[in-house]
């Protein structure tokens, strides 16, 4: 029996920073990047002398890194000893694996746990798989003499190999250097493996979040992913963070407000000694109060995110001066809050109101969309006639305006915390990508720097234009779009179906 799981990386369109603080929302979309957990027994069969063991086996494979991790896990204290070289660890599956069994042993009653039990000690074997769209083939395509376009992305074979950056191994405790294009794949990959486990363990059931089938957004089962994953993720991060990337992960795109951090106090005092079954028990029972709301792109809109190759940057260091850059300065930064606030809030309005307008005037939005993807903002209201399509027009141009200023916001944060938030080289390609026609609004997610951007155009005829202008931007468009599901179980092995849109299958050998 085996068990496939799949959850989605994210794009955090608006709440850079402020996410961190109730009770500020953010707008996060989730993709069709997703990254895959397999689990299955690695045994066959029990040995007669199984019952008396004491630890049972579990193996990690992640076939992109060419990896496998072995570990001995203790049934009576529920922690994994690594057998392997310390240097492929990978924390956030093994706070996964430890916090889905301890669940599994807290929610369980004890006819259940006898079967969890015997099904333990068949010992776990997981396998982890990333879509190509978490990692960055710029060089490899560039290596082959391809040009810069998604057609390019699209010959790679799906869940190709990670190539590690040079001299990544200098010493026993150094870490590979992974490319990674900022979509989240820890938090997608926690999630996958959670989901994964406590299926397979009988914790939870997912059979209605089937990829063929309709997500609903709100059960009891995906609330119990979502605080395994995030106890998971928060403490093999070392910090508590604002939580969105998990959240998306399990339910989708969503409009948030983080958890106060206070939940996961007993998991971080866990680390103390207290058994872990407890622990799990009032981590599942704690007040989350996180909040998320439905929330996707309007109709005809696609989410386009483009890589620059100017290298990535680390958040938790950007995070770090904007905190001391608050400490010094409260007042100044308060205000800058306070207006990036209200443009956050302005964005949402609109894209809500442009939402409601396509349902209530269908042909008419329908209309709009097609005619100004073909041209310019400026020209947009010239396209129009009816009260009913300038009320939607002046809805997009709303959005333009709430983005611009949430990037000039976002751009005297960073001058003040010393920080790139929206580097220069960002600000001139972002400024060319909003000029451009049928580009809606372009940013930096989530707490910027040179990560991937991201921009919104009207329709597929301006996506493709974009594409085109920021390869000879020496920007690489890539194969991300929006997807609003979350978690989701798979009905097969993803490297022997298709599971992307752009991307062919790929058979095991």
């Amino acid at each position: 029996m085996a068990i496939v799981a799949s959850a989605p990386g994210k794009v955090l369109m608006t709440g850079g920073y402020l996410i961190l603080e109730r009770p500020n929302a953010g707008l996060v979309l989730s993709t069709n990047a997703r990254f895959y957990a397999i689990v299955r027994p690695l045994y066959d069969e029990l040995k007669p002398d199984s019952w008396a063991w004491a630890w049972t086996d579990v193996k990690l494979t992640s076939p992109q890194m060419a990896r496998e991790t072995t570990y001995k896990m203790s049934l009576k204290h529920l922690f994994l000893q690594c057998a392997s070289s310390s240097n492929s660890r990978n924390p956030f599956v093994e706070y996964a694996v430890q916090y889905s069994v301890a669940a599994a042993y807290a929610s369980l009653d004890n006819d259940k746990k006898n079967a969890l039990h015997k099904l333990l000690l068949q010992g776990l074997d997981i396998t982890i798989l990333g879509c190509n769209q978490f990692y960055s083939y710029r060089n490899q395509i560039e290596a082959l003499g391809l040009p810069l376009s998604p057609e390019s992305l699209a010959t790679l074979k799906p869940f190709t190999s990670i190539t590690f950056n040079a001299g990544e191994s200098n010493g026993e405790n150094s870490k590979p250097e992974v490319a990674k294009t900022g979509l989240g794949s820890s938090a997608a990959m926690t999630t996958a493996v959670v989901a994964a486990l406590l299926s397979y363990l009988g914790v939870v059931n997912l059979s209605s979040l089937s990829e063929d089938q309709n997500q609903e957004l709100d059960t009891a089962d995906l609330d119990v992913v979502h605080v395994i994953a995030q106890t998971a993720h928060c403490i093999a991060q070392g910090k508590v963070g604002s939580g969105f990337d998990v959240s998306s992960a399990v339910y989708g795109s969503q409009r948030y407000v983080r958890f106060s951090p206070e939940v996961l106090s007993s998991a971080q005092g866990a680390v103390g000694g207290q058994p872990l079954d407890e622990v799990i028990t009032d981590v599942l029972k704690g007040k989350w109060d996180h909040e998320r709301t439905k929330f996707s792109l309007p109709p005809l809109m696609m989410l386009l995110l483009g890589e620059p190759g100017t290298g990535g940057s680390s958040t938790p260091s950007m995070v770090g001066a904007v905190k001391k850059w608050q400490e010094s300065d409260p007042q100044k930064s308060r205000d800058t809050w306070t207006k990036l606030s209200n443009a956050n809030s302005a964005l949402e309005t609109q894209l809500n109101l442009l939402r409601k307008l396509a349902e209530e005037h269908w042909d008419a939005y329908k209309c709009v969309i097609s005619s100004c993807s073909m041209c310019k903002s400026e020209e947009w209201m010239g396209q129009t006639s009816e009260p009913s399509q300038i009320q939607i027009v002046k809805a997009l141009l709303g959005s333009r305006d709430a983005m611009l200023e949430i990037r000039c916001q976002m751009r005297q944060m960073g001058d003040a915390a010393g920080i790139p938030i929206e580097p220069e080289s960002q600000t001139r390609l972002l400024d060319a990508t909003m000029k451009m026609e049928g580009v809606l609004l372009a940013g930096v997610p989530g707490a910027g720097g040179f990560d991937a951007i991201f921009a919104v155009t009207l329709g597929d005829a301006s996506s493709t234009n974009l594409t085109e202008a920021w390869s000879s931007h020496n920007v690489l468009a890539m194969l991300v779009r929006e997807d609003p599901r979350g978690v989701s179980l798979q009905s097969s092995d993803p490297r022997a179906t298709e599971i992307t849109s752009g991307i062919s299958a790929v058979y095991i050998e």
